[in-house]
């Protein structure tokens, strides 16, 4: 049994800098039904304020052509599709945390593309007319959105150019140059938009400090540091599923810990550093993503990674995802928080809990943390990942917490390996790829917590809880304030009720 006496009082603040963004697939498949309508459930469940994703200048989306006049070779801007895509976030309430890359066929100096849909990762031909071309987007969005909402965006330049399957030869100084001249691009057209990388990926924080080096040495713009973090090792790869090893939740928290004392030892000690992907394994192949570990395993992350960082941004929301081609069944490890047919997973539920807490933190651990709302309610959640087969996975917990109120009213969610698991019965279905519609009405019912209610009296100001935790569970419990109006009805009898 483990026993936790929750304090009365806390001067600590629990962030909520876990949903400040969230990633996507290329920002072509926003064009998608499926897409909007799962973002749109996501926005109204979770509530992210800005949304990450490759492919802004890539030629699905169509922004960079060219028309031949003559002898001469013109630059068309064709602002059509993206308009659609950035009207529908903001008409959902997300905004855009904007990726600048890939770069468009027609401009690119080599054929090296990334993913099943080609996005080329080659430096420009032509830096002058890579220039224009981000002063023409910039300055169509400022015309179209206005400069009071553009400024709120994030410019973060490419993606993950530590990696040779993402910048040709991982060239660090290429992609320097690449980062100066789209950065003082972009603060030509206004200077208060923000501009930021280097995006890289985990085991290449030394790109940080030479980025930064760069930028201070050469007076280049620099308003934020983007980095991503993820925990999987190698793995065993198959043709349709990658299974890795996940190393422990301490291991990402001090990747963010890292980095963020790189940015206090810099020339820019100040600058804020977001986590602009994160997620367990970095393949949209690895199962892992669809089970109640993942859920249990980000827990954590939710709970702290707020302390070094001012954003991490989950990767990503959706299954609607095309990296390694179309998905070939209805569960097939993707990254997204709601699966294909707008199945949520046990993850989705994980932020849907985070959503209901409080911000005064009353108290956590690295399995617990409990808030206190503005209206003196309290929220509790805990989680018990096992990350060993053969340990035994059951935790019972006995916690006093403090309530300002005598009567209580319980609710309690939970989900784990038997509840709010939907691939557990995909699975007991025969994994059908394509489920019928009456499958995936199935599938919709299961994805959904335990919920359970209760009600108790507190005893000189506290609530003792008691519950046990079986594999992967997360729960959350929230404490509000029961006013009984029983007296209100005249003649009120339950006993009187057959079973009663």
């Amino acid at each position: 049994m483990i026993k936790v006496i929750v304090p009365d009082f806390s001067d600590k603040k629990f962030s909520d800098r876990w949903r400040y963004c969230v990633g996507t697939g290329r920002l072509g498949l926003a064009l998608q039904k499926e897409y909007i309508d799962t973002l749109k459930y996501v926005k109204e469940n979770i509530d992210f304020k800005y949304i990450r994703g490759h492919g802004l200048l890539c030629d699905d989306v169509g922004i960079y052509r060219e028309d031949v006049v003559g002898d001469e070779i013109k630059p068309f801007y064709n602002f059509t599709y993206i308009d659609r895509i950035f009207d529908s976030f903001l008409e959902i309430g997300i905004r855009p945390f904007v990726e600048i890359g890939f770069m468009p066929k027609r401009l690119a100096s080599g054929t090296q593309a990334v993913f099943y849909w080609e996005g080329n990762v080659t430096p420009p031909k032509d830096y002058k007319k890579w220039e224009n071309l981000i002063k023409a987007v910039v300055s169509h969005f400022i015309s179209r959105y206005g400069i009071d909402e553009v400024a709120k965006w994030p410019f973060e330049i490419w993606n993950e150019p530590n990696l040779k399957e993402f910048w040709k030869d991982a060239d660090e100084k290429e992609y320097f140059k690449l980062y100066k001249i789209t950065a003082k691009a972009i603060k030509e057209v206004n200077e208060n938009i923000k501009v930021g990388g280097p995006a890289i990926c985990g085991g290449a924080d030394y790109w940080i400090e030479d980025f930064l080096n760069f930028c201070y040495e050469e007076n280049v713009p620099v308003d934020f540091v983007s980095r991503h973090a993820y925990t999987s090792k190698q793995g065993e790869y198959t043709p349709h599923l990658i299974y890795q090893e996940i190393m422990p939740s301490e291991y990402m928290l001090n990747e963010f810990k890292t980095v963020r004392d790189i940015i206090k030892n810099s020339h820019f000690p100040n600058l804020p550093f977001h986590i602009t992907e994160y997620n367990t394994s970095y393949s949209p192949q690895n199962p892992v993503h669809d089970t109640p570990f993942n859920a249990a395993y980000i827990a954590r992350i939710l709970s702290e990674g707020g302390d070094y960082v001012d954003s991490f941004s989950y990767w990503t929301f959706s299954d609607v995802f095309e990296e390694r081609d179309v998905p070939r069944s209805q569960f097939h490890g993707g990254f997204g928080l709601v699966a294909l047919n707008m199945v949520p997973k046990p993850t989705f539920y994980t932020f849907k809990f985070f959503n209901a807490m409080g911000e005064e933190m009353l108290y956590r651990d690295e399995h617990m943390i409990v808030t206190r709302r503005d209206d003196g309610s309290v929220a509790l959640i805990a989680w018990n990942e096992v990350m060993d087969k053969t340990e035994n996975p059951d935790k019972e917990y006995e916690v006093q917490i403090p309530v300002g109120f005598k009567d209580v009213f319980i609710k309690r969610q939970l989900i784990d390996e038997e509840h709010g698991n939907p691939w557990g019965t995909w699975i007991h279905m025969g994994r059908p790829r394509y489920p019928s519609k009456k499958e995936i009405n199935t599938l919709r019912e299961i994805a959904k917590p335990e919920i359970m209610t209760s009600h108790a009296v507190t005893n000189d100001g506290y609530l003792n809880l008691k519950f046990k935790l079986g594999k992967n569970a997360v729960v959350l419990y929230e404490l509000t304030e029961r006013i009984d109006e029983s007296s209100t009805y005249i003649g009120l009898d339950d006993s009187k009720i057959n079973g009663y």
